[in-house]
């Protein structure tokens, strides 16, 4: 049986609205709940570490992503994150050269939504996970990149080689 590490650190994936008086919070992750309805028979163990928006991370929260996956037993990390500064989160966990498989991944709706991307995007990054050789990759818009060749472009919603 595969085992996987989660991290959820926050970002659109896991944003929920609670009532018409309020905008957008991140709630917890429902991301282990849509690799169980997948069915991949995966053992995931979730490391709820930061719940914020990608644009409010710090270089101290970061160190603090780095560090958490140094740290992991596991060697294959799936990390859901904000879209916005996902790529710059990427290339310091590529610059750590830590010895695991680690998949970013993201959404650009909300997972709770029923449109969302999260379920494809989620999907496409478990299998990445098995697949690719150690490193850091991004699946995002039905792809698997590397962080310095992505960008996200904002105007057509999705994440393109550069």
């Amino acid at each position: 049986m595969n085992k996987i590490a989660l991290v959820t650190t926050g970002g659109t994936i896991d944003k929920d609205y609670f009532d018409a008086l309020s905008e957008y919070q991140i709630a917890e992750s429902v991301v282990p709940e849509l690799i169980a309805r997948i069915g991949t028979g995966i053992e995931l163990t979730v490391y709820p570490l930061l719940r914020k928006d990608s644009l409010e991370l710090t270089d101290l929260d970061r160190a603090k992503i780095v560090d958490t996956v140094g740290a992991l037993t596991e060697d294959k990390v799936l990390i859901t994150h904000g879209t916005d500064t996902m790529v710059h989160t990427a290339s310091q966990l590529q610059e750590a050269k830590l010895d695991k498989t680690i998949v970013i991944t993201g959404a650009m709706k909300p997972a709770r939504f029923q449109d969302t991307d999260a379920v494809f995007n989620v999907g496409v990054a478990v299998g990445a996970l098995q697949a690719a050789e150690q490193g850091v990759y991004i699946a995002m818009s039905a792809q698997v990149f590397v962080p310095n060749a992505v960008v996200k472009d904002r105007a057509a919603q999705q994440f393109v080689a550069k």
